[in-house]
């Protein structure tokens, strides 16, 4: 019944804003966030659709940040304010930072004999962000490749040496909490077991668990448990984790598109009988009521 993580075409979904909250009606999803890549064009189309179908749609981002030792974790926002000045300014330069990456990738992929323009990555009418899926896309338009996925195959195509070497400037993880708190809204720790960099030096929960502590006393509200690529084990141990840090706990299955990759649905994540979705509900408005009040 509950979907915090979804994108449309607006980042690097395949489906408009109508047609995803659409999408998820289908799958029984009665709570839905949009959470574009760095982006909240389709918040307005998202929300009024939802009052049409009578699905209830929160305002949502996802950034792509790091820390001050270079950690790579991505942060969700939800129930800002997405008129925010401040917000969408930072925004706006992060859509020129990608556009500047975006360019060193076409030179990157032409060296190695991928060869693309610009207009191969115009996937629809109207299009105003290309991302790495974009990216794999138009290699599989362009006969290099079979699927999207196949792109990301280690040491091929988008994860090739020469690709890998270009990398975007981040947003700081710091400065996105505070932006998004400072919109009204609530910020969430993206899909925890995915972040690049911990688990070198110690256990990966000992880091994890140390990196919440830094977060929380940013302002971090909570934490993505329940996730398409969680295990059973693996959503417990973060649930205790989100628990014992006096975090929200959220759920969401990340999905992107219906039309390439069939593995992946809205609501498509593993819940074990601690996954309540009203108490999940009630504590994040909870908690965005709460920042409204300040």
């Amino acid at each position: 019944m509950i979907d915090l993580h979804l994108h449309t075409f607006f980042s690097d979904g395949t489906l408009s804003p109508e047609e995803l909250v659409s999408y998820a009606k289908e799958n029984g999803i009665t709570t839905m966030a949009i959470t574009d890549h760095d982006g909240v064009s389709a918040l307005e189309r998202g929300i009024i659709a939802g009052e049409k179908l009578g699905i209830r749609v929160m305002t949502g981002i996802e950034f792509s940040t790091e820390d001050e030792n270079g950690i790579y974790m991505h942060l969700l926002g939800y129930g800002f304010d997405w008129r925010n000045k401040a917000l969408n300014r930072e925004v706006e330069m992060i859509r020129k930072k990608r556009e500047e990456r975006n360019n060193a990738l076409l030179a990157a992929l032409n060296n190695i004999g991928l060869y693309l323009s610009e207009e191969d990555l115009v996937i629809r009418e109207g299009q105003d962000y290309v991302g790495k899926p974009t990216f794999a896309i138009a290699l599989m338009k362009k006969g290099y490749i079979s699927s999207p996925k196949e792109a990301f195959t280690e040491g091929k195509f988008m994860r090739s040496p020469a690709v890998r070497k270009i990398h975007r400037e981040k947003i700081s993880i710091q400065k996105a909490i505070k932006l998004i708190n400072d919109a009204g809204g609530i910020s969430v720790l993206a899909h925890p077991m995915k972040i690049a960099g911990i688990g070198r030096k110690m256990d990966f929960f000992q880091e994890l668990d140390d990196l919440l502590v830094k977060l929380k006393n940013w302002g971090l509200d909570g934490m993505e448990c329940y996730y398409r690529t969680h295990g059973k084990e693996e959503a417990m141990r973060l649930k205790q984790m989100a628990d014992y840090n006096q975090l929200i706990v959220t759920a969401g299955s990340d999905f992107h598109d219906c039309y390439y990759d069939h593995s992946v649905v809205p609501g498509g994540f593993f819940v074990d009988d601690k996954f309540d979705e009203n108490q999940m509900i009630h504590q994040i408005q909870h908690s965005i009521e709460g920042k409204k009040m300040v």
